[in-house]
């Protein structure tokens, strides 16, 4: 006897993880050697067939996410994260940046292909997205989560301006800003961006009513 609709079903499942787990693995090789691969070129290099492939990931940014975001989401998320403010928002810098310049070349095709978009579109907001979307504002996710300790000890206003000046410290957009239009070598570029974070942080806790950044002072963890 022929298989059953729900053997059958199980069959296609699996056959589905393996197509898109070969795809992902295929990609995460080119992106770690420092490539920017196209939906095409990861289908030839899995190979899966091209009409295949953007069946799963539709857009070059799809798949590049698929494989940059979920090992920096575990270093972000709150229990990896320590409890002090300064500490907590120094791992979290550390964590974005060193994704940045680890996958710099996909980074700035992501960054690219969003600035094709007409404007506004390409701003990461926090309300669902389309299937295969990166614009989920994943990156103020994080820097909420980030700077959590410090929302008790501010207004929500003051909250909500730190994290959105937080955005312009942290993503590929300042790497490329400080690499490509200020010159600097990319040491130079992550600790001016450091700098500029942690100037930011401390004003507005001071701006709040917690001189010296509250808990962990000025010499927490993670400070530069």
């Amino acid at each position: 006897m022929g298989k059953n609709f729900l053997e059958k079903g199980r069959d296609f499942s699996n056959v589905r993880r393996r197509t898109r787990g070969a795809m992902i693995e295929a990609a995460g090789r080119l992106v770690h050697g420092g490539a920017s691969p196209s939906v095409t070129e990861v289908a030839d290099a899995a190979g899966v067939s091209r009409a295949t492939a953007y069946r799963y990931f539709p857009t070059q940014e799809s798949l590049l996410a698929e494989v940059i975001v979920p090992d920096l989401e575990a270093a972000l998320a709150a229990e990896a994260l320590p409890e002090d403010l300064e500490g907590r928002f120094g791992a979290a810098f550390a964590a974005i940046w060193s994704s940045n310049t680890e996958h710099e070349a996909a980074r700035r095709t992501m960054l690219r292909r969003g600035l094709e978009r007409p404007p506004g579109q390409s701003v990461e907001r926090g309300e669902p997205e389309e299937a295969g979307s990166i614009r989920a504002g994943r990156r103020v996710l994080w820097i909420k989560n980030a700077l959590e300790p410090a929302r008790e000890r501010m207004e929500e206003e003051g909250f909500e301006r730190l994290v959105a000046a937080m955005c312009l410290c942290v993503g590929i957009e300042s790497l490329v800003v400080l690499r490509d239009v200020c010159g600097l070598k990319a040491k130079e570029a992550e600790e001016v961006a450091r700098w500029a974070a942690f100037t930011l942080l401390r004003g507005s806790l001071e701006e709040g009513g917690s001189p010296g950044g509250g808990r962990s002072g000025r010499h927490g963890q993670g400070a530069p």
